[in-house]
């Protein structure tokens, strides 16, 4: 499984090529689902680009997306989007159109909350955890743990000359992680040497202009489909499950 991650909290000063409305970002999953990808993470904006769990936002752009693509399609739940765990939980109660799933960050205050009310509103989570955080000793100790979607292993070393070092140390740390299907990812410098091996572990992973700027080679990406296209070649991680 190969999902593309379109947009993140990149913005306007990232580059055209970032998709921020609910008619650009159904584009770009057409496009990166063309290319190989097999499901799509979005972080849906206000119009002034801010990353917003706000249901009329959240409706509008899986509306958008699911016109274009037929793949499961999941939203971020970060703290950026709204901070206070109360309000983030309230939100989320409040959606009317959901998505298949939705990442929820395991070291971040009401976590484990809102992944419950995730759970009984019937989307999948993907437990969030990153590197140099507690989150995968919270998610081990979690009676949660068997009831995600899947683990979203988020290696934030950006140095590619130790983002798999990390990658591994990440994966030790998971350990059996509750017996669900991992998606390793890395970031920026980190984001393809982690793909590469994802794609030798036979894990499922993730590409797109949230996680690099930058095709494996060193040039600029001018899409996400150009980033998948490029994650499949390098590793075929297209045909591969997990």
């Amino acid at each position: 499984m190969v999902q593309v991650c379109l947009n993140g909290t990149r913005g306007a000063a990232d580059g055209v090529a970032v998709p921020r409305s609910p008619d650009a970002l159904a584009e770009s999953a057409a496009e990166a689902v063309a290319a190989g990808a097999t499901d799509v993470h979005v972080h849906p904006k206000t119009p002034c680009g801010q990353d917003t769990l706000s249901p009329r936002v959240v409706a509008a752009t899986l509306e958008a997306i699911r016109a274009r693509v037929a793949v499961p399609v999941g939203v971020t739940t970060g703290v950026w989007a709204e901070p206070d765990p109360a309000a983030r939980l309230e939100r989320v109660r409040d959606w009317t159109v959901l998505p298949d799933h939705a990442s929820v960050n395991w070291h971040e205050p009401g976590a484990e909350e809102l992944a419950a009310a995730l759970i009984d509103l019937g989307v999948g989570v993907e437990a969030g955890i990153w590197t140099g955080t507690d989150g995968a000793e919270r998610f081990a100790r979690s009676p949660l743990g068997p009831a995600v979607l899947r683990v979203l292993a988020e290696v934030t070393d950006t140095d590619p000359a130790t983002a798999t070092e990390s990658a591994h140390a990440l994966l030790t740390a998971l350990g059996p992680a509750h017996g669900r299907p991992v998606l390793l990812h890395g970031e920026d410098g980190g984001a393809w040497p982690v793909l590469r091996l994802a794609g030798r572990l036979g894990l499922a992973t993730r590409i797109g202009l949230e996680d690099t700027l930058v095709l494996p080679g060193g040039g600029r990406a001018e899409s996400n489909a150009q980033l998948v296209a490029a994650a499949v070649s390098q590793c075929g991680c297209a045909q591969r499950s997990s």
